[in-house]
């Protein structure tokens, strides 16, 4: 197995750890292996590019990996209020049109690449997630007066990951309308 594959795999495995950090409220616990999950989605990537390591497997394990981490934590938000539900709604509708645009467009062995904004709507989910752990990490050492400016930010970052969701969903459909065409 490749470094890049065992990081993904690492990310994945991360992710009950954290539930159960974010479940007993060790929120700083909960934000340090969210925080080091994320670099894994870094790494991976690009040790898999540099030395051309790119598999069929790290292909679709690593933004699967990414949606595992991310969805996980927003799903945890929304249980406890810090989200709305409807952010988290958008979010998977989105995961979910595109995962049927993939699926169409392999079973016509044509490969949808990904674009930039659905890599850049990754990036502030991620953060916008982090910096939500890390206000919830403050409220709970009687920071709450620096804990609501970390929320107001991570709130402001969530809201544009979800433009950025909708972004990337709409222009991955109008690159790939073609297969909509047999409809």
């Amino acid at each position: 197995m490749t470094l890049p594959n065992k990081l993904t795999l690492t990310r994945i495995a991360a992710v009950p750890v954290f539930i159960l950090c974010y479940f007993y409220k060790l929120f700083f616990v909960a934000l340090i292996i969210f925080i080091l999950a994320s670099i894994t989605d870094l790494l991976d990537g690009k040790i898999a590019r540099r030395d051309n390591l790119v598999t069929d497997f790290g292909k679709i394990m690593d933004p699967l990996a990414d949606k595992i981490l991310v969805y996980s934590a927003l799903v945890l938000m929304v249980e406890d209020n810090t989200l709305k539900a409807w952010v988290l709604l958008v979010i998977l509708a989105r995961e979910f049109l595109v995962a049927g645009i993939r699926t169409v467009s392999a079973a016509k062995g044509k490969d949808v690449a990904a674009v930039f904004s659905g890599k850049l709507k990754t990036v502030f989910q991620m953060g916008a997630t982090m910096v939500l752990l890390f206000a919830m990490a403050l409220g709970k050492c009687n920071c709450q007066d620096v804990a609501y400016y970390f929320d107001l930010i991570g709130h402001i970052g969530m809201y544009v990951a979800v433009a950025l969701t909708i972004y990337s969903g709409v222009e991955i459909t109008i690159k790939n309308k073609e297969i909509f065409e047999e409809m």
